[in-house]
């Protein structure tokens, strides 16, 4: 029986240089029975591979991807170390800043020889033969040091998969071997002295060089934010071993070992106190600036900075389940993922090289045809080749998401897959689940009202509370614990979701409910005799629990949950982004609305089960609503799944688990704003990125095919063709790098 292995992987790509490349492999994969999803990331190198384990293996994936002229190396989690595959790349920067170095140590020569007239330099005086000399021998170093772009470039135009380099090879290479074999006729006396090309040939490369060199180094800057991240965890823990401090490497910690982190010192991996008190910085994780007040029995997180006393720490998680691998997992993720507006400069990117030599071999037929001479043909033929750059188109999306997602990632938002930056600029309506989402979620019993004094109220509802998890149940054990109220025994306890609950008492097996209106109706226990207390507890924004014994209402507890600071300026600031404000509770009506009015809410959904909340949010879809839902990301999973974009508020370790798009890392509402507003700008600089890509070529090739010639009689020099294409894919990383400079509304 076959059954499904849906796997996982993510491989470091070796060998791609344009976006022609990252789609070739795409293409490739997706034609490739079993591989269900594939994303390639030109900026990070990634491949992105999720396939059939029962229908393909790694090793046939690896063979695609080396049929195409590539290589693909396993990236994985190391289930003690954290992984990370943004490191900088100094060595490969290092080996560009050296080819470009050496051709233009080699290009000088040739271009002052050439062009050294036209400024009024003295030339030396040498022979006509030497001067070529001169130029053949240094135009072949410059070709020699560059002849990698010419070794890619030539072997994927083999394979019938040509990519930028491939344009280059033909452009430079014709350019050569035209020259040269011209002055081969020239010395042999063939012909008489001609225009050669050798400058346009070893210009083409300095610049193509100098273009490469400069992207790796922006490209670089566009990853400091997420590489700072990954650099957080300490290298080293002091452990407590027989009753020795030990210091030994991160690797080496293992589950339930005790660590001891000392004033300064970074926690080294997630744990819980069972010593100490302090204040921890979690700055670099969460964005709060403020320190955590942290004690015996709290969490902490790895890469936390301790600031004020010893703490004595037993590890809960290690290597790539702590919080920090996850966030880096999700970053990571993200730069996996692709914005909608992707696809498109996916789909020209494949088919840009093709389309290129076409319009390269179209113009240098009609221009033959038109009777103009070789020189004039060749000029344009390479100038077309060499202007066209799919790098800019494939570089736009990936730079600015990587820039955003780190950005947001600092401020303790994760953002985890490209289509939220594009959903987030669309919503117009933002849905807050109430408890712990707008309120604090740590309600306290503020009333108790007892319509019978035989019986405490608080005696019997405690007695069942205590069985149940439910914050509200955990307000009255609470306060029965302040008051020192002595509890009773109960059997038959049952949970009711979104209701209450019920018991019996073990000594008078006494049938007991508390909870809603609704339950108590259900159960046709009367409550119209106290329907103007129960409201005017209501209209106070306060939950009511019903207290009944044998079918009869005994008594009521209030219950109030404080709202959370900012909650009323992150609703005023969504106005003023002029988006909708919901609210989603599970209360009644009442208690609902004197919360909205409070805080300047649109709508209220009451009374609404836990299960109903996907439904609400799919009305108001239905209605035309783009909605973004804002819960805790457990009980409001399958809300946060409908909506069109979910956010989650992050508590803790199980920051993985989250089901929204982007989950953000504090409980500060107005980091709800911080997303949607830089999810919008880094889709700007997408946009703006891809709208130069795009302007660029379709501006720049039919230039390069001579389209203004018969009007003005200029035609670009294919060196300053060069110069353009190297600028183009540096200015969109420019781009994205500028938004180091993002403020925004944090």
């Amino acid at each position: 029986m076959n059954m499904t292995n849906t796997i996982s992987k993510t491989y470091k790509i070796s060998g791609m240089h344009c976006a022609s490349c990252a789609a070739n492999i795409e293409h490739q994969l997706n034609k490739t029975p079993g591989i269900n999803k594939i994303n390639v990331n030109l900026v990070t190198e990634q491949a992105f591979v999720e396939y059939e384990g029962a229908q393909i293996t790694e090793d046939e994936i690896r063979k695609v991807i080396s049929d195409l002229g590539y290589s693909a190396n396993d990236l994985q989690l190391n289930n003690r170390t954290q992984h990370h595959s943004l490191r900088s790349d100094a060595g490969q920067a290092k080996k560009l800043r050296n080819r470009f170095f050496l051709s233009l140590i080699f290009s000088l020569p040739i271009i002052y020889l050439v062009m050294g007239g036209m400024f009024g330099l003295p030339l030396p005086a040498i022979s006509e033969m030497l001067n070529l000399l001169i130029q053949i021998i240094l135009s072949t170093a410059v070709i020699i040091s560059c002849f990698d772009i010419w070794s890619r470039g030539s072997k994927q135009l083999i394979k019938l998969h040509p990519n930028m380099d491939s344009l280059i090879f033909l452009g430079t290479s014709v350019a050569y071997f035209y020259s040269l074999i011209t002055v081969i006729l020239i010395l042999s006396e063939k012909i008489a002295m001609t225009h050669l090309y050798f400058e346009s040939a070893v210009f083409i490369l300095v610049f193509i060089s100098l273009g490469k060199y400069l992207e790796a180094i922006t490209k670089g800057k566009t990853s400091e934010a997420i590489k700072k991240l990954i650099g957080l965890q300490p290298k080293e823990a002091t452990v407590i071993r027989d009753g020795q401090e030990l210091k030994i490497a991160i690797e080496a910690v293992i589950i339930d070992d005790i660590v001891i982190v000392k004033p300064g010192e970074k926690i080294p991996t997630d744990g819980i106190i069972i010593d100490g008190y302090s204040g921890v910085d979690e700055q670099a994780i969460t964005g709060e600036s403020i320190p955590a007040e942290k004690k015996v029995g709290d969490s902490v997180i790895g890469a936390t900075i301790n600031k004020t006393g010893v703490l004595k720490i037993k590890v809960t998680k290690i290597g790539a389940d702590t919080l920090l691998a996850q966030i880096i997992k999700i970053v990571e993720s993200a730069l996996g993922s692709k914005t909608p507006i992707q696809l498109l400069a996916d789909k020209v990117a494949f088919y840009f090289v093709p389309v290129v030599l076409g319009i390269a071999l179209m113009a240098l037929i009609i221009w033959i045809i038109l009777g103009q001479s070789i020189s004039f043909v060749l000029t344009v033929f390479v100038a077309v080749l060499i202007i066209a750059c799919p790098c800019a188109l494939g570089l736009a999306t990936p730079t600015a998401v990587l820039m955003g997602t780190g950005l947001a990632a600092k401020r303790g938002i994760l953002i985890k897959n490209g289509s939220a930056l594009e959903t987030a600029k669309s919503v117009n309506m933002v849905v807050f689940d109430k408890t712990g989402t707008l309120t604090k979620g740590e309600p306290v019993v503020t009333e108790i009202v007892s319509f019978n004094e035989k019986f405490n109220v608080l005696r019997i509802a405690a007695s069942v509370e205590k069985n149940s998890e439910h914050p509200l149940a955990q307000a009255v054990v609470n306060k029965a614990q302040e008051t020192k109220t002595e509890l009773f025994d109960v059997t038959d306890f049952q949970a009711i979701p979104g209701h209450g609950v019920i018991a019996v008492s073990k000594a008078t097996k006494e049938k007991i409910l508390l909870g809603t209106r609704k339950l108590m109706l259900e159960n046709n226990i009367n409550v119209d005799n106290y329907k103007q207390q129960l409201e005017l507890l209501e209209n106070k924004g306060q939950t009511v629990l019903l207290l009944s014994l044998d079918k009869k209402l005994i008594g009521l507890i209030a219950v109030a949950d404080t709202l959370k600071p900012h909650a009323k300026e992150a609703i005023t600031r969504l106005h003023k982004m002029n988006i909708q404000v919901a609210m989603i509770t599970g209360d009644n009506k009442r208690v609902g609305q004197a919360i909205a009015d409070e805080v300047g809410i649109d709508q209220v959904f009451a009374e609404v089960l836990p299960n109903g909340k996907a439904a609400e949010i799919k009305k108001l879809q239905d209605s035309g609503l783009i909605v973004a839902m804002v819960g805790d990301g457990i009980n409001d999973s399958p809300a946060l799944a409908q909506a069109n974009l979910g956010i989650a508020l992050g508590s803790g370790t199980d920051i993985a688990i989250e089901t929204g798009a982007i989950v953000l890392m504090r409980n500060d509402l107005r980091d709800v704003i911080a997303a949607i507003d830089l999810s919008r700008y880094t889709l700007t600089k997408i946009k703006q990125g891809l709208f130069w890509a795009f302007i660029y070529n379709l501006v720049g090739i039919p230039v390069a095919a001579g389209v203004l010639f018969p009007f003005t009689g200029w035609l670009l020099n294919p060196a300053w063709a060069a110069a353009a294409m190297a600028f183009s894919s540096l200015s969109v990383v420019l781009n994205a790098l500028s938004m180091k400079l993002y403020r925004g509304k944090m």
